[in-house]
């Protein structure tokens, strides 16, 4: 299988999560959370939406010929969601507050999956 297409479906897994981790929130958690802990666990499934939306569009964006996407942007995508998301569920549910010190890592992973992006992106054109 083309690494895309299973990125494709690595980001619409993501997405699927993150709908069903909304929902749990939103209906499961609401009436057992502070409103706080509610809206960090509403952060972490946004970022995980857009995140997921990423994967997708840079499967998408390899399919094209004219364009050289290293798996970099996937891997920091991937990891960003795992820490950034999955820290912001596991304060909630298990009040270890202490996790919040590991998020920004996951911002990080983030932030350099749109940058290495944006790299292949300007690589394969200039």
């Amino acid at each position: 299988m083309d690494r895309y297409i299973t990125w494709i479906i690595v980001g619409s897994v993501f997405a699927a999560l993150a709908v069903i981790f909304g929902a749990f929130g939103a209906h499961g958690l609401k009436s057992k959370v502070s409103v706080e802990d509610l809206t960090i666990f509403e952060t972490g499934v946004r970022y995980q939406m857009y995140h997921a939306l990423g994967i997708i569009l840079l499967g998408l964006l390899a399919m094209n010929p004219n364009l050289n996407i290293s798996p970099l942007p996937f891997i920091f995508f991937v990891t960003g969601i795992i820490v950034f998301s999955g820290t912001l569920y596991l304060i909630p549910l298990t009040g270890l507050r202490w996790m919040g010190a590991i998020t920004p890592i996951g911002g990080f992973a983030l932030i350099l999956g749109w940058v290495f992006l944006i790299y292949n992106i300007l690589n394969s054109h200039y």
